[in-house]
């Protein structure tokens, strides 16, 4: 038995009852040194799993380690520092299956695969197919492991770390628990590594800017190492609606205690009026392209009245967009500007700039054409920010 060390304030939080879990895994769990597939902490895990699915618990595992498993093979790269895109799909390809082999060999049920990739989420009709098809693996009583598609995804088209893809995945199948499995304890008030009295926080009510902050935010001076991307997949679930659990993989006898309900680790407690569905994507899948900055009297209307935005109440926009884009909007006040929403535009930048400040009946006059909107973001389309 490992000794339950730092987080042992922790072991009197108890854990919401869940019905269905995302359970991610990085490569620090499922590799040796980053350079070959290990068992030693994947096998606690896929009991852990094992006996939640006895309990009659619905699980998805999201798991890194494709890239290091197929670098095993490989002696001409495993000393090679830098490695092209090119190095890293063609090893992914190779490690993927000998991922999902040796996951399959660890676990007690049959086990399915999904490979995602950013455009998997972007793309509207793809996220909702994507969707059914996880629904459907649950259905039928598969252990659906998830990673994302390193083998085709370049960087304009990858979630870039498993810990957000997990955030997105635990959204799509209408999770009630996401935990994300490392090798740190969870949130620290400064960095353990180099403040020996750092303390841990157990729970967390809210993600504000302050916890961004300690994850090592841009304007912070400390970090935690490796929790900024963990903080980032805690937010979009919470969002969701989907209590978030960052825990140390790497002692074991920690699953028994999630097990048992007891805590080990930090909880980010889900918001009780959470964003879902088409507002959940389009405030966290959708990269924003610009920027439009209203008057006082527009940003009431937007955050209090649930109006759409007319352009008689903008005052400035920023950034190239084309229409069908996602943009931020901002309160323009004396203190500079206050994000207040998220939305899809119904016009490209350049027709929204000779049309800052105009009624809506004048917009035919000065587009000279019928534009089919007179409305700059419907309302059904925008998601309104708490501050």
């Amino acid at each position: 038995m490992e000794k339950f060390l730092e987080i042992t304030p922790t072991s009197n939080v108890r854990i919401p009852n869940w019905k269905r879990a995302v359970i991610k895994v990085g490569s620090a769990l499922v590799t040796e040194s980053g350079r070959r597939i290990s068992t030693k902490h994947m096998l606690p895990i896929a009991s852990f799993i094992t006996a939640c699915r006895d309990q009659g618990k619905e699980i998805i595992l999201v798991s890194s380690g494709a890239v290091a498993a197929g670098l095993s093979t490989q002696s001409r790269l495993a000393t090679k520092q830098q490695k092209t895109i090119p190095e890293k799909q063609a090893l992914a390809a190779i490690g993927q299956p000998m991922l999902m082999t040796t996951w399959s060999r660890l676990l007690d049920y049959t086990c399915a695969q999904l490979l995602l990739t950013y455009d998997d989420i972007l793309n509207r009709k793809r996220f909702i197919n994507a969707q059914n098809t996880l629904m459907e693996l649950l259905m039928m009583k598969t252990i659906p492991i998830i990673n994302e598609n390193d083998t085709v995804a370049t960087d304009e088209l990858k979630v870039g770390d498993n810990d957000n893809l997990a955030a997105f995945v635990a959204v799509l199948a209408n999770a009630d628990l996401l935990i994300i499995c490392s090798d740190i304890d969870g949130l620290y008030d400064a960095d353990p590594r180099t403040h020996p009295d750092a303390k841990h926080i157990s729970v967390v009510e809210a993600i504000d800017e302050k916890i961004h902050a300690l994850a090592g935010g841009a304007q912070s001076k400390i970090s935690t190492g490796g929790m900024r991307t963990k903080i980032q997949a805690a937010e979009k679930a919470t969002s969701g609606g989907i209590d978030t659990i960052i825990m140390n993989g790497t002692k074991h006898v920690f699953f028994q205690m999630l097990l048992d309900g007891i805590l080990c680790g930090t909880i980010f407690k889900r918001q009780q009026r959470p964003t879902v569905g088409r507002k959940h994507w389009m405030l966290h899948a959708l990269p924003s392209a610009g920027s439009i900055y209203v008057d006082k009297g527009a940003a009431k209307a937007i955050s209090t009245s649930g109006a759409s935005l007319l352009p008689s109440g903008i005052v400035e926009i920023s950034g190239d967009f084309q229409e069908g884009d996602a943009v931020f909007v901002y309160e323009r006040n004396e203190d500079g500007a206050q994000r207040i929403a998220k939305g899809i535009t119904r016009f490209r930048s350049t027709d929204l700039a000779k049309i800052i400040g105009k009624k809506s009946h004048e917009i035919p006059q000065v587009l000279d054409k019928n534009h089919q909107s007179d409305v700059v973001i419907h309302r059904e389309y925008m998601v309104i920010l708490n501050g």
